[in-house]
């Protein structure tokens, strides 16, 4: 594919952005860049783009740059746009950056997708294979944009790429060698609209692939399994709840892939650090992609067994006069709330809130009534929130993190739990889901040193 001379559009500035911008540059593209965000807010970084050659749009869009354009790359989670509309209307393509990465790239992508888990997975599954020796990268969402990797990128690479919704949505040639898909619950609802909408772009990463090719798929997910008719590539299973023919399950206190007659044992369930259900089916998923790659049982073992998470995923901060504080930031859906939940047996106390995706929070009534003694609200979802849970536990409603984490340390006792689990984005206080948790955690330490 020939980029030289052609006016190429990107839509957003920030990351994903900026290395697509860069990538066009070394191609011979006409680069434009348009973003909502004014001149004064992208700071020096609007000069050192102009000086690279690329023309900003800033403070807005103007249906002309979308219209001129031959080509139009928008950034990850940029809104549906009115004028990406018009353009697709005209004819004018509109890729993701992996679509156009793809396009480029030597090597194998190894795709990763789902509503909860996405992070938590990649890391495990791309430390697996680093371990065992092989070229992997960690790519995507998680990590550097994959086109990044093109210019250095070799035939027996291993791209290992945690891949959102929004990415899926402009995909068209884009095809993962591997593709994993760990579970679909509602999310992004005011970006896709609907259920199916956000699930058809999540099923793009499966029906985009061809013969020869591998998927791993949630059984447990009805959804997600029920993709397995249309799939023309070899499709395997996770279930942590029966044995499959092809894929992963736990038997007898085991991790066990098999594929048909080749049935090997991984590792005791035991000997997974990470806490929860959930986090044992991510290993489940990871362990089976990597037995498809390869990789022996007892290199796996080995990864699995020293891998502690992530941080911000179910994260101890500190044990403070007896209340665990539990920092679970990046549970930005209803769904990984739940989960979340289902791994304490002790009473919470449970922080919900911030920006709503378009959620329907009822469906927490029945975890919140069971193990959560209090919930404390925060953020601009919270009067939705407040609804949802009304008649189930006290609420407690607090305006910043300092009061946050104090009214939390209120309504606990010794031996409870105080989570960080919001259900929610993070966009209407904090830059991300990681600035979040880190503001958490340096309150609840500071609860700390007060109480000595």
């Amino acid at each position: 594919m020939n980029l030289d001379g052609r006016n190429v559009l990107v839509v957003g500035l920030a990351r994903t952005g900026e290395a697509t911008a860069a990538f066009l540059l070394r191609r011979g593209a006409r680069v434009t860049v348009t973003e909502s965000k004014s001149r004064a807010e992208l700071g020096s970084k609007a000069e050192t783009w102009v000086r690279r050659g690329v023309t900003l749009e800033a403070g807005g869009h103007t249906p002309a740059a979308f219209l001129e354009a031959d080509l139009i790359i928008p950034s990850p989670g940029v809104p549906r746009l009115p004028e990406i509309a018009a353009a697709r209307d005209r004819g004018i393509p509109v890729w993701s950056e992996i679509e156009l990465a793809s396009r480029f790239l030597k090597g194998s992508i190894v795709g990763l997708t789902g509503t909860n888990g996405k992070s938590t997975t990649t890391t495990l599954l791309h430390r697996i294979l680093k371990d065992a020796g092989r070229p992997a990268f960690l790519a995507g969402n998680i990590g550097t944009p994959l086109i990044s990797f093109v210019d250095r990128s070799r035939d027996d690479h291993l791209y290992v790429t945690e891949i959102s919704s929004f990415q899926l949505e402009y995909i068209h040639a884009f095809r993962a060698r591997l593709a994993l898909v760990l579970n679909l619950s509602g999310n992004h609802l005011d970006w896709h609209g609907t259920m199916d909408d956000y699930a058809a772009a999540k099923a793009k990463l499966v029906l985009g692939q061809k013969a020869g090719d591998a998927a791993v798929l949630n059984r447990e997910d009805a959804r997600v399994w029920a993709w397995k008719e249309a799939a023309v590539s070899d499709v395997f299973a996770f279930s942590g709840k029966r044995p499959v023919r092809r894929g992963a399950f736990v038997r007898d206190g085991w991790v066990v892939v098999r594929d048909g007659g080749d049935e090997r044992r991984i590792l005791p369930v035991s000997e997974i650090k990470l806490p929860g259900l959930h986090n044992r089916e991510n290993v489940l998923a990871a362990a089976a992609a990597a037995r498809i790659l390869g990789v022996a049982p007892s290199r796996i073992r080995a990864s699995v067994r020293g891998f502690r998470g992530l941080e911000h995923r179910l994260e101890p901060v500190a044990t403070v006069r007896g209340v665990s504080f539990i920092n679970d930031s990046k549970a930005t859906t209803v769904d990984a709330t739940l989960k979340a939940l289902a791994g304490f047996t002790r009473p919470v106390v449970l922080i919900l809130g911030g920006k709503d995706k378009g959620s329907d929070f009822r469906p927490l009534r029945k975890a919140v009534r069971r193990g959560v003694k209090a919930v404390v609200l925060v953020g601009s979802a919270r009067e939705k929130i407040r609804e949802a849970l009304a008649g189930t536990v006290p609420l407690i409603e607090a305006d910043t993190y300092p009061e946050v984490v104090r009214a939390a340390r209120a309504a606990a006792a010794p031996g409870d739990i105080v989570l960080l689990a919001p259900a929610c984005t993070s966009w209407d206080m904090f830059r991300n889901f990681e600035e979040r948790g880190r503001v958490f955690k340096r309150e609840v330490r500071r609860l700390a040193r007060r109480k000595g």
